[in-house]
């Protein structure tokens, strides 16, 4: 049934009511003045923002870009949608998506018969013909008795075709801005539930045993001189804070070791940008969530400070189609990070735990998609390798459906012992995000098999491209790290052992001691 006729009936296109959202006006570059605030408040604070807009506007509406949805798949697998959209906890509305693909799959086809019976009418004014009949069919226009067509809004068919386009266009939008919240769908293992359903897939190692009173990495730090939090809050706020003396130069120690262990690897090593666009941030699947997003945007621009180095990283083949024999792409990057941490209180998160910037080594791969479940493992073994050799003792554990974040098919946590904080405390993370951010990057590769031939003449015996799959996983969050390294290797006298891979990157040296 075409959107113009009911049951033989001609209808007014304005009579039918489609949901358009309202946009709030593009950010100004203002050359002058960079304020630091988080994403969502800059979004809240958009004069054009409508009260009675949805999440998905006020959350996206800066996004002119568009991902490479297959609305055809989740339409014939709704059931399956639904089901993964309740496991993860989303609020996303798959009614809404599903009613305005119907809406914008029919109103394409409205626009491309409109659009042919305009080139028809545009080919008989090419023709020879008398005068009066070229007069005739300029004043018929859209209202044509050979061309039976809706009541357009304009007089003509170029009019009314433009009209046409433009809800065209603005229907697309709003569809995009409430797909683009669908969460990816999920491994078949993973557990259901909330954190506390994640399970341990393998217990590394031991916890040390102390002789004498523990103490944790505020404490040690403080005696030693390794950092100072107070003179921090003053300059740059809470949670934030100087590294001194040998907390330098174990950090430093920490990031080259990392760097070298994972290139050994066949990892190339990056340094990225800190700051990046912030459809870029949207496009790995950082949406801003309200009041609680962890992303510090650039007022009056459209750049954010990246949380995690997979950001950049993850864009730095967009929109592009790779060739298969390049694959797989692997990288370590080398960054600095920044959190707001809204919502991150209480003695658990106080010291290095928890803070509004850090430095951090991140591992990407790009891949085949029949090859990123053992690229999964290999990320998660490299981490393993790495936190064995230091000494710590670590579980490995299979993240719960709701704690997986939208991109991720599959997440895998590394959570190491921190004697000083009597718990274990998350050290590394490793995610598995199948297509879901190549679909938004636009990152494809070229299959080296050329489709099977076909009666049809083809310009081209090229395979079609496929998207990627993307994988992070993180090799080194130095300020948990240090929390490790001091807590677990803590001595009586209030020195601190050296683990032995770090002890070259150190000038050679084995324990951390009081300055005099």
């Amino acid at each position: 049934m075409k959107m113009g006729c009911l049951n033989g009936t001609t209808i007014s296109l304005s009579c039918l009511k489609l949901p358009f959202p309202s946009y709030p006006s593009s950010f100004q570059n203002v050359p002058f003045r960079r304020t630091i605030k988080p994403l969502s408040a800059a979004l809240q604070t958009s004069p054009a923002t409508s009260p009675s807009t949805t999440k998905a506007e006020d959350q996206g509406a800066r996004s002119h870009w568009k991902a490479a949805i297959d609305f055809k798949w989740i339409k014939d697998n709704k059931e399956a949608v639904a089901a993964n959209i309740r496991n993860r906890n989303s609020d996303v509305d798959l009614e809404l998506v599903l009613q305005l693909y119907d809406h914008f799959f029919n109103l394409q086809k409205e626009v491309e018969r409109v659009r042919g019976e305009r080139n028809a009418v545009a080919n008989k004014m090419k023709g020879k013909m008398e005068q009066f009949e070229r007069q005739r069919l300029i004043e018929e226009g859209a209202l044509g008795t050979q061309l039976p067509l809706l009541c357009l809004l304009g007089k003509n068919l170029k009019e009314g075709l433009i009209a046409l386009e433009e809800d065209l266009l603005k229907l697309n939008d709003k569809l995009q801005l409430e797909a683009q919240r669908i969460p990816n769908m999920t491994h078949p293992h993973v557990p259901i539930g909330g954190e506390d359903s994640s399970m341990t897939r393998k217990l590394v190692g031991s916890a040390p045993e102390f002789s004498f009173p523990v103490k944790d990495h505020l404490e040690l730090g403080k005696e030693l001189c390794l950092f100072d939090f107070d003179t921090a809050a003053e300059v740059s706020g809470s949670k934030f804070y100087y590294l001194k003396n040998d907390a330098v130069l174990l950090e430093m120690a920490l990031v080259n070791w990392t760097l070298s262990e994972v290139m050994k690897r066949g990892f190339t090593p990056l340094t990225t940008p800190e700051l990046v666009r912030s459809s870029i941030v949207e496009k790995c699947g950082f949406q801003p969530r309200g009041n609680n997003t962890q992303v510090y945007s650039i007022e009056d621009s459209d750049q954010c400070l990246i949380g995690t180095a997979e950001i950049p990283v993850g864009g730095l083949h967009m929109d592009s189609i790779l060739a298969e024999t390049l694959l797989p792409l692997k990288y370590v990057a080398f960054s600095h990070c920044f959190r707001t941490e809204a919502g991150a209180a209480g003695s658990a998160t106080r010291g290095l735990y928890r803070v509004h910037q850090f430095s951090k080594v991140e591992m990407f791969i790009f891949c085949r998609p029949e090859d990123s479940e053992h690229y999964h493992e290999e990320l998660i073994k490299i981490e393993e390798d790495m936190f064995s050799s230091l000494g710590l003792h670590f579980k490995i554990l299979d993240m719960a459906s709701e704690d997986l974040g939208a991109p991720a098919y599959r997440k895998f946590d590394v959570e190491a012992w921190m004697p000083g904080l009597e718990r274990f405390g998350e050290i590394s993370s490793a995610s598995n995000c199948t297509d879901y951010q190549s679909r938004r990057l636009g990152i494809r590769y070229r299959p080296l098999e050329a489709p099977v031939a076909s009666p049809k003449k083809s310009k081209s015996n090229l395979a079609p491209p496929k998207f990627v799959h993307t994988l992070n996983a993180t090799a080194c969050a130095v300020p948990r790290m240090i929390i490790c390294l001091l807590e677990n290797y803590q001595q009586e006298d209030g020195s601190i052992l050296i683990p032995e891979p770090l002890r070259p990157f150190m000038g050679g040296r084995s324990v951390i001691s009081r300055k005099s």
